[in-house]
């Protein structure tokens, strides 16, 4: 089932403006694959608009109340692929209502209709209930590719509804999502002659599984390249998937626990021995130092390895870097410590991305962790480092400023410095200088996160120099809605303004009148913006959506949390009550 030739050679054909031949346009808008490109495109005449149209068969839309499903439709006749975000990203810390919205279903009902054709659907931050999930099982006969990547709503009977029904189904990921895990019996599901299945990720799941079904599953689907499997999947468990699977690509292993007796380990070496294709490796929990050797056959092969789910030492991380001569990514637990950075700096050449989380964030009196002296070791020796996330207790200006001299080529810089407020440690002076280094000499910096104690000086910086910035998180920062102002001002680019307790007011807010309706989204939590406030924005600026998130018991003339994105669909109607639609429409 397809879109209809013929109503597209009408279509275009009514609307034509001028003379140029449907197969040099489809002929260029094939060679586009970027959405900024495409859409570029669509504006140089109508022509071109209606071409683009025809010819596009993906969407991405960033915020699921920013348009209408309709809209889409009418817009792009033959879409096969969407992608869809929805709550906020701070969702994520428990800063958005639970039932604050966006909801999958109104989207899938339309798509049903106009889309019976669609193939792939990502969803990210979304509500997706159970019926949901069978409602898409079973109105879409072609469907392929389900991504659910922080979503909530859903449980395994959804999972179940998926397996028993989508036939061609070759992948099925599902991450971070606040998913009710029933049962693992949903694996049982597919039909046993069901085989197309590329990608099975279900890494966050926390029951066990039918562990007889998944190894079914993974032997006669002879194509599955991913499969990440949750931490109730034994070593000797992994070692029989992996012999039914030796042609995978990325692998999460489940928990390596309990222990192997001689054999098992030997069989389990040889299994990772004859993954020959293996790049990336993730999972590992519970992984230690007695079982860290049982993956150095796949080690030197692996360009992303992710143990962000593993509590390594400093001597453990570097017994296995030092098998991994080609790593482009990795992600650890601040728990390697500085010495195990630097053999991150001493081992991995070649990184781009790197990211250290906390261990456990809440404990201040935490004796672990890596300071300014890891990161330095790193950017010594990864050159080539373009991608940082860096969660630490300590930093210093010097030391942010030799980090980025040895890697001026950062795109995302995300430094967060877990004590709010906090300043260079050495010389109790504000951490600007260090931010300023980073807009200064990082001249393709997209994404920017700040922390520490910082002034309006480290806003001017940015409003000067950062002139590619996308996206910029702010944190218990600034002086006074000079600051806010300066980057507004000064950031052509900024598609993405997150902002918490920030002494940021009315005239900070009011300053992007002018910037908004080219941004994606604004949030502000506890800062010190009120009710007149966003109502002056609704008012001036009619065509963005301005919400504000009441909590029980504040004070009604501020206006606790508010999200401001432009919409060409006016104000939702599924908000619930304790968001406030402001829209001037």
């Amino acid at each position: 089932m397809g879109p209809n030739p013929k109503m597209k050679r009408e279509f275009l054909d009514s609307t034509r403006s001028s003379p140029f031949p449907d197969e040099v346009l489809e002929r260029v808008l094939s060679l586009l694959k970027s959405h900024k490109d495409r859409s570029a495109v669509s504006l140089v005449c109508k022509d071109w608009y209606n071409a683009e149209s025809w010819s596009r068969t993906h969407v991405f839309i960033g915020n699921c109340y920013s348009v209408s499903p309709e809209i889409v439709a009418r817009r792009f006749p033959i879409i096969k692929s969407v992608t869809l975000k929805g709550k906020p990203r701070f969702s994520d810390f428990n800063l958005v209502p639970e039932n604050w919205g966006a909801d999958v279903h109104p989207w899938l009902v339309v798509f049903a209709t106009k889309y019976p054709f669609l193939e792939e659907l990502r969803l990210k931050r979304m509500a997706v209930s159970d019926e949901s999930l069978e409602f898409l099982a079973v109105n879409f006969p072609n469907f392929k590719i389900l991504s659910l990547l922080s979503c909530d709503g859903f449980s395994t009977d959804g999972l179940a509804a998926i397996a028993t029904h989508c036939k061609s189904l070759t992948q099925l990921d599902i991450q971070e999502n606040g998913i009710d895990d029933k049962s693992g019996g949903w694996l049982s599901c597919f039909p046993e002659n069901f085989t197309s299945l590329e990608v099975l990720n279900f890494a966050n799941l926390n029951t066990d599984v039918n562990f007889d079904a998944l190894e079914r599953l993974v032997s006669r689907c002879k194509s599955l390249k991913v499969l990440k499997v949750n931490k109730s999947i034994s070593l000797e468990h992994l070692q029989r998937l992996l012999v039914s699977a030796p042609q995978l690509t990325e692998l999460g292993t489940g928990s390596f626990t309990p222990e192997l007796t001689t054999r098992q380990y030997a069989e389990l070496e040889s299994a990772f021995n004859q993954c020959k294709s293996l790049h990336t490796l993730s999972g590992l929990w519970e992984a230690t130092a007695l079982y860290l050797p049982v993956l150095y056959p796949v080690c030197s092969n692996l360009t992303f390895l992710n143990l962000s789910y593993t509590f390594l030492q400093s001597l453990e991380l570097a017994s296995l870097l030092r098998q991994c001569p080609r790593l482009r990514r990795l992600w650890v637990l601040d728990t390697v410590g500085d010495k195990g950075l630097e053999a991150v700096g001493s081992n991995c050449p070649l990184l781009e991305e790197l990211r250290v989380f906390p261990a456990d964030p809440f404990d201040e009196e935490i004796i672990h962790g890596v300071t300014e002296a890891g990161f330095v070791a790193v950017s010594y020796g990864c050159r080539r480092l373009h991608y940082v996330l860096y969660f630490c207790r300590q930093m210093t200006n010097a030391a942010v400023a030799t980090i980025v001299q040895n890697c001026p080529d950062f795109t995302h810089f995300r430094l967060c410095i877990m004590n709010p407020g906090q300043p260079d440690y050495l010389t109790n002076e504000p951490m600007d200088e260090a931010f300023g280094a980073v807009v200064r000499t990082c001249t393709k910096l997209q994404r920017l996160s700040v922390s520490g104690l910082l002034t309006d000086l480290t806003f001017e910086y940015i409003g000067q120099y950062a002139k590619n910035l996308e996206t910029l998180s702010v944190a218990f920062a600034g002086s006074s809605d000079r600051g806010m102002q300066c980057v507004l001002e000064g950031c052509p680019k900024l598609r993405k303004l997150e902002i918490r307790d920030c002494p940021f007011g009315n005239a900070a807010l009011l300053s992007g009148l002018e910037k908004y309706e080219s941004m994606r989204s604004l949030w502000m939590s506890a800062c010190n913006v009120t009710m007149n406030g966003c109502r002056l924005l609704a008012r001036e600026m009619p065509r963005l959506n301005v919400e504000v998130m009441k909590e029980d018991g504040s004070d009604d003339s501020q206006a606790d949390k508010v999200y401001v994105y432009r919409s060409v669909v006016g104000p939702r109607r599924d908000a619930p009550p304790c968001v406030l639609t402001l829209s001037g429409l």
